[in-house]
């Protein structure tokens, strides 16, 4: 099979240019035509990324309206078309009236073949990064949803959307452990969207933004005249998930005295407001979520063994977003288009070194850093494409001193890189060995090597 060449349109009314042109550029699937009818039929059929275009067309050779036309033409028809316009006699004029109008460069007759087809080559680049960035937009907008709201490609975010959709039509407690950021509150409304409870309703409550006198109303609710400021009675939240889901976020931080009244609850399925004598039944399904080690503060005695146990009838670990690769990307594409159409519609994508620094950072503050720096870089951008500066990253020179094996640095270099072009090539052999630059079987071995599913 032939290499694929990407579609070059020429629109060029000079003959002996025309023939010039054509075999300047073997390396393009060169389409050549000479009036305003041939150019746009051929765009309509041909489809190419890049156009260049004479300003001086027939019926108006000398003049400018025919070439502006096409321009325009293009612009509504495809406006991703990188169109390169010509512009003869010195008419720096028209070429920067081009370029307003949409054109993505100029050059200036007499044409010098070499400089066009930089000119050219720079925009066939751009135009597949930013057809590539539309691409992975939509892909992370439509195909890489699970439990409705989370966007992966990880297998191993996969397995635990998969845990939980198992579980969700159970009335067992779980628990979300998992770093900050790594969005244990989109899988508790996950879980409970995938529930027999989902016409409930989803109540959610931090545990560690709330003062320690406080939350025990927050959770249990009040009597009128309970305390002082108690003006009327108040329903908990634990009330208010009747029928739904109580999320409790940073469970850890809840005090020993309320641990107790927690517990109580979830053997006996009734509450007492404060202030009250009546036990209250109530249907709610716990959720909860933590970064902590509650093993390790058991062993502290800061939090009772028999309420982790009640708490922990399915535990589920997140794993943060360094361990799910392909999904910094994947989730920049979804924030950009988000804050882009918000914020900055001119932002389009990312450049390539923008695509390498999210691929390669640490992310220490999981999915929550990420969005943010994306937000920041879309509103700071000047460009169509997000660039590293933008993001504000810098090389992690330190982590790489940090590994001094060798061998390891090796096997570990190895995984990243193949677990990368899996997802990126949504687990398709043949265009992951491509990517790497192997063989499948040498693909196949590496794989068997370091135990790498796909």
């Amino acid at each position: 099979m032939a290499d694929f060449k990407p579609k070059l349109l020429i629109v060029e009314d000079d003959e002996g240019l025309q023939a010039q042109l054509k075999w300047a550029y073997d390396d393009f699937d060169v389409v050549i035509v000479g009036d305003r009818e041939s150019a746009i039929a051929a765009l309509r059929a041909e489809e190419p990324g890049v156009v260049t275009l004479d300003l001086g067309l027939p019926p108006d050779p000398d003049g400018t309206t025919e070439g502006f036309a096409v321009l325009d033409e293009i612009m509504a028809l495809k406006p991703d078309t990188k169109v390169i316009v010509a512009s003869g006699h010195g008419a720096r004029e028209s070429a920067l009236n081009a370029i307003e109008r949409g054109a993505y460069d100029f050059y200036q007759k007499p044409v010098d073949i070499e400089q066009l087809g930089l000119i050219v080559r720079r925009a066939f680049n751009l135009h597949q990064i930013e057809a590539e960035n539309r691409a992975l937009a939509q892909k992370a907008g439509e195909g890489n949803k699970v439990l409705g709201r989370m966007i992966t490609s990880a297998p191993e975010m996969v397995k635990v959307a998969r845990t939980i959709e198992r579980v969700a039509n159970t009335n067992v407690s779980v628990m979300l452990l998992g770093a900050s950021g790594t969005g244990k509150e989109l899988l508790a409304r996950g879980l409970h969207d995938a529930s027999n409870r989902r016409d409930g309703s989803f109540v959610a409550i931090n545990c560690a933004a709330i003062p320690e006198n406080l939350l025990e109303s927050e959770l249990f609710g009040h009597e009128k005249g309970a305390f002082t400021g108690a003006v009327k009675t108040t329903e908990g939240k634990i009330e208010q998930a009747s029928g739904g889901t109580l999320f409790l976020d940073e469970v850890g931080d809840i005090p020993l005295p309320l641990q107790v009244k927690l517990l109580r609850f979830l053997q006996e399925r009734t509450i007492e407001r404060i202030g009250g004598r009546q036990n209250i039944a109530v249907d709610t399904r716990i959720v909860c979520a933590t970064h902590q080690d509650l093993e390790k503060m058991i062993g502290e005695g800061t939090f009772r063994e028999d309420l982790f146990y009640r708490l922990a009838e399915v535990v589920v670990k997140i794993p943060s977003l360094a361990e799910r690769p392909g999904d910094a990307t994947l989730l920049a594409k979804v924030f950009l288009k988000r804050f882009a159409a918000e914020m900055n519609p001119q932002v389009t994508g990312f450049a390539p070194d923008a695509l390498a620094a999210i691929d390669g950072w640490p992310w220490p503050g999981n999915v929550r850093e990420l969005e943010n720096r994306v937000k920041r870089a879309v509103i700071m951008s000047d460009a169509k494409l997000v660039s590293a500066g933008d993001l504000d990253m810098a090389d992690e020179e330190e982590q790489a001193a940090q590994v001094l094996n060798l061998k390891s640095a090796r096997e570990k270099s190895d995984r990243k890189v193949i677990r990368h072009a899996l997802a990126r090539s949504e687990g398709n052999i043949s265009s992951t060995a491509k990517m790497l630059g192997i063989s499948r079987p040498t693909l196949y071995d590496l794989l068997k090597q370091y135990d790498l599913q796909t």
